[in-house]
């Protein structure tokens, strides 16, 4: 059961970096006042991460396409066009 779970989050990471994601990074600065630790700075920044051809091929292992027979724009095209597939279905 164990396995099964390990493969469902596994399988969630995986599409997770093969559609992209945007992360949100906190970064907080305190210092000593008073004899107090104190906020001095707090910053929030958001990350986007693009998609991820690699996780895509992996998602797609076992396929009939020869990925590695294709040109840069060829490849460039099949992630978006998979990518366009993977969206529609995850609706």
């Amino acid at each position: 059961m164990e396995n099964r779970q390990n493969d469902k989050e596994i399988d969630a990471a995986l599409r997770k970096v093969a559609f992209g994601f945007s992360l949100e990074e906190v970064t907080e600065e305190y210092g000593v006042e008073d004899g107090e630790l104190r906020l001095v700075k707090r910053r929030e920044t958001r990350k986007d991460v693009p998609p991820d051809l690699k996780a895509v091929k992996m998602l797609l292992d076992g396929s009939a396409a020869d990925l590695s027979a294709m040109s840069d724009e060829e490849l460039e095209n099949e992630k978006q066009r998979l990518l366009k597939l993977l969206k529609e279905k995850e609706t």
